[in-house]
């Protein structure tokens, strides 16, 4: 992890695209200003997180949910 230490209107590059830019300090609370192209997601690390834990027990499949399709396609098939 590198670590720097800025002051408030001090700036950081990341690559070519990305500015980060210290806005204020206040206390144990700092505003960042980021400046990217709008194709660069950004979010807060927790939401990030709590987005990507959703997403995992979204996709993991219960296959006693399976059963009442495999019936359904079944009927389906007797139909045609």
């Amino acid at each position: 992890m590198l670590i720097l230490a800025r002051k408030t209107g001090e700036s950081i590059k990341i690559g070519d695209d990305v500015t980060l830019e210290i806005i204020s300090v206040t206390g144990n609370t700092v505003k960042i200003g980021i400046n990217a192209p709008k194709e660069v997601g950004i979010m807060r690390k927790e939401l990030y997180d709590a987005v990507k834990s959703e997403n995992i027990s979204a996709s993991a499949v219960n296959l006693g949910d399976l059963s009442g399709l495999k019936k359904l396609n079944e009927l389906n098939v007797k139909k045609d």
